[in-house]
C-alpha cells in the first residue's frame, strides 16, 4: 500500500498503529472464533472416532448375527427335512415299504397284500375246492398195499350187518437193536465207524431231529425234550446228540450243493433275495437262489459286490435274474427283471405322501398288465402282439410324464426328491420292470424268493440268530436240501432218512 506523503512520518505512524489496533481487534475476534471452531473440530473428531468404534462394533455384531442367522436357517431346514423324514418313516408299513409285517402298527391287518379286496364270500373253502382229506377208499388201498396196519374194533353185536369207519393213528415205541459184531479168523473185531460207541441212535431218530430242526424250526433242547417224551423217557438223548445229528446231516446235505448249483445254472430264470440274520451279535445275511425246481441258500457276511462275486452260481450264471432292485445284481447274469410287487410299495408310498394320482395309476397299470398276461397264459398264448406291447409301453411313458409334471408342485424337499428318484428309476429301468411282458417265463414278482426266506426269519425269532458262521452255513445246507425236496413233491421225512443212509435223493 502506498504512503501519504502529505503527512508527517509520525502522523503516518499513528495512522498505521490505529489501523493495526483495529485489525488486531478484528483478528482477536477471529482468533476466538478459530479457537471455538478448533474446539468444535476436536469434539467432532472425538465423536467421529466414537461413532467409528460403535460402527465397527455394530458391523461385528451384524456379521455375527448374519452367521447365526445362516446357521439357524440351515438348522431349521435340517429339522424340517428330519421332521419330514420321520413322518415318512412313521407312515411306513409292510404294504408301502420293505418293512416286515411284524413292524406294522397296532390295528393293521397282518400280512395284508395290497391288491387283495374284501369279498362277501364266507370264510373257508369255496364251492368246488377239492380239499386235502384222505378218503375211505384211499385208506383201504393203503391197507392192501401194506402201508397201514389193519386192526378191527367192534361196536355193537357181532353177526349183524355193519358199516365201516376208520380211525387213523400213530404208535411210537422204542426199539433197541442189538448189533452183534463177530471176530474174524484172526480174532480181530472190525467195528464200523457208526458203532464205535456202545449205544448209538438209528435213522428214524436222526431224521426226526433233522426234520424238526429245519422244517419245524424247533430248538435243539426242545427237540431233545420231544424225542425223550415220545419214547416215554427211555431214549436218554441229550442236546449234544441232537446237535451232532444235525451237524452230520448238514455235511451230507453240503455234498449235494454242486448238484443244486448245476440245476440253477441250467435254469432260464432264477429269483434271488437276501434277508438279515444275526451271527455272533452282528448283522449278516442269508441269500437264496430259487427256481420252481430247487432252492439254494448261502450264508454271507455282507451284501456287497465282493460277497456276491464269491457265489459260484452268480459268477457263472448266464440267464435272467429276478430281484428287488439290487443294482449290484446287474453285474451278473445276462438279463434282469425287477420285482414289480416291490416297486408297487414305493408307488403306494408316494401316493400317500404326495397325493399325486400318477403313482396309484402306475401301480394299478402294472397289476393290470400282469392280469392280462395271466389271462393270455391261461388261453395258451406265449406272447403279446407287437401292437399290444407298443400300447402298454406308451402308457407307461405317459404315466412317467404325468409324474414329472406333478413333481414340480410336490411339497416337502424330501418327498419331492424321493418322487423324482422314483421317476428316474421307472425311466432308467423300464425294460427291467416290463420284462415280464416280453417274456412270459419271467415272473411279475420276486415273491418266490421272498417266501423261501421266511423260514430264515422264523429261525431268527426262535433262536435269536447263530453263534458263528459255521452254524449259519450248517442251517443253509440243511434247508437247501429240505426246501428242494418239497419243490420235488417228495416226502420230507423219508428223503431225510434216505440221505442219512447214503441214498441219492436229488439228482
Amino acid at each position: 500500500m502506498g504512503g501519504n506523503y502529505g503527512k508527517s512520518v509520525y502522523n503516518q505512524l499513528v495512522d498505521v498503529m490505529a489501523r493495526l489496533d483495529v485489525m488486531e481487534a478484528e483478528h482477536k475476534s477471529d482468533r476466538k472464533e478459530i479457537a471455538s471452531l478448533n474446539a468444535e473440530v476436536k469434539n467432532l473428531q472425538k465423536e467421529n472416532s466414537r461413532l467409528k468404534t460403535e460402527l465397527d462394533t455394530v458391523k461385528a455384531e451384524n456379521t455375527a448375527l448374519r452367521e447365526e442367522n445362516d446357521s439357524l436357517r440351515k438348522e431349521n431346514q435340517l429339522l424340517r427335512d428330519d421332521n419330514e423324514r420321520m413322518k415318512r418313516t412313521l407312515n411306513n408299513n409292510s404294504i408301502n415299504s420293505s418293512q416286515p409285517p411284524s413292524s406294522d402298527p397296532p390295528g393293521k391287518a397282518p400280512n395284508t397284500y395290497n391288491s387283495r379286496k374284501p369279498t362277501k364270500k364266507k370264510a373257508g373253502a369255496q364251492p368246488g375246492h377239492k380239499g386235502a382229506h384222505i378218503s375211505k377208499a384211499e385208506v383201504e388201498k393203503k391197507i392192501q398195499e401194506g402201508r397201514m396196519e389193519h386192526r378191527v374194533e367192534e361196536i355193537g353185536t357181532p353177526g349183524n350187518s355193519y358199516v365201516t369207519r376208520y380211525r387213523l393213528d400213530l404208535e411210537v415205541h422204542t426199539v433197541a437193536t442189538e448189533i452183534r459184531i463177530y471176530a474174524d479168523e484172526n480174532g480181530k473185531f472190525e467195528i464200523p465207524k457208526e458203532y464205535r460207541a456202545d449205544v448209538s441212535y438209528g435213522e428214524n431218530i436222526k431224521a426226526i431231529a433233522a426234520f424238526l430242526y429245519s422244517e419245524g424250526v424247533v430248538s435243539n433242547d426242545r427237540i431233545c425234550l420231544f424225542l425223550n417224551s415220545l419214547s416215554q423217557d427211555t431214549l436218554g438223548i441229550s442236546t449234544g446228540s441232537i446237535y451232532r445229528f444235525c451237524r452230520s446231516f448238514s455235511e451230507d446235505c453240503s455234498k449235494l450243493r454242486p448238484i443244486l448249483e448245476e440245476n440253477l445254472l441250467n435254469s432260464e430264470v432264477v429269483c434271488t433275495d437276501a434277508t438279515t440274520i444275526t451271527t455272533n451279535g452282528k448283522q449278516t445275511y442269508i441269500r437264496n437262489l430259487s427256481t420252481s425246481e430247487c432252492v439254494l441258500y448261502y450264508g454271507c457276511e455282507k451284501k456287497d459286490l465282493d460277497a456276491l462275486g464269491k457265489l459260484r452260481v452268480l459268477k457263472e450264471y448266464a440267464g435272467t435274474l429276478i430281484h428287488d432292485h439290487e443294482t449290484s445284481m446287474y453285474h451278473f447274469g445276462t438279463r434282469h427283471g425287477e420285482c414289480d410287487v416291490h416297486l408297487g410299495r414305493y408307488l403306494q408310498k408316494n401316493t400317500e405322501e404326495t397325493g399325486h394320482p400318477w403313482s396309484h395309476h402306475m401301480d394299478q397299470f402294472l397289476k393290470g398288465m400282469d392280469h392280462a398276461r395271466n389271462e393270455r397264459i391261461r388261453s395258451g398264448d406265449t406272447a403279446f402282439t407287437d401292437e399290444q406291447l407298443a400300447r402298454y409301453e406308451s402308457r407307461y411313458e405317459e404315466l412317467i410324464g404325468e409324474g414329472r409334471e406333478a413333481n414340480q408342485t410336490t411339497k416337502g424337499r424330501k418327498a419331492k426328491k424321493e418322487e423324482n428318484a422314483l421317476l428316474n428309476r421307472l425311466e432308467k429301468y423300464k425294460a427291467n420292470h416290463l420284462l415280464f411282458l416280453h417274456d412270459f417265463k419271467v415272473p411279475f414278482s420276486n415273491n418266490m424268493s421272498e417266501k423261501d426266506l421266511r423260514i430264515c426269519k422264523n429261525r431268527e425269532k426262535m433262536a435269536g440268530g447263530f453263534r458263528n458262521g459255521d452254524g449259519r452255513q450248517m442251517y443253509c445246507d440243511i434247508i437247501s436240501f429240505v426246501e428242494t425236496v418239497k419243490r420235488k413233491k417228495k416226502n420230507i421225512f423219508e428223503s431225510i432218512k434216505a440221505l442219512i443212509n447214503g441214498t441219492p435223493v436229488i439228482e
